[in-house]
């Protein structure tokens, strides 16, 4: 099993920024890759940014590219999600997600690990 506890949400102002932490424990060891998710109230769950564990790949939602940073940290098993020029769109309960089969993937089914989540509000 793998723990996950995000960390770093909060209110923040249009063009602001935000930096969303996730520290893993348990079989780290068995995570292949990282991801980070988003829920909006009355939207499906979207994906956001995913790492593979050793940091040589990393992928984006065409709606964060460019503005929002997603890396690791192994030897602190702690993902990053650097968020800048944040927009109201990008309100939502932020998910961190570990997958511990080979391959990054955009697909919420694919994680096997959820961390509880952590409010990101951005204010007009």
């Amino acid at each position: 099993q793998v723990q996950l506890v995000e960390s770093g949400g909060g209110l923040v102002q249009a063009g602001g920024s935000l930096r969303l932490s996730c520290s893993a424990s348990g079989r780290v060891s068995s995570v292949y890759a990282m991801g980070w998710f988003r829920q909006a109230p009355g939207k499906e769950r979207e994906f956001v940014a995913t790492i593979s564990w050793s940091g040589a790949s990393t992928y984006y939602a065409d709606s964060v590219k460019g503005r929002f940073t997603i890396s690791n940290f192994n030897a602190k098993n702690t993902a990053y999600l650097q968020m800048r020029s944040l927009k109201p769109e990008d309100t939502a309960v932020y998910y961190c997600a570990a997958k511990s089969s080979s391959g990054v993937s955009f697909v919420v089914g694919e994680y096997d690990y959820w961390g509880q989540g952590t409010q990101v509000t951005v204010s007009s």
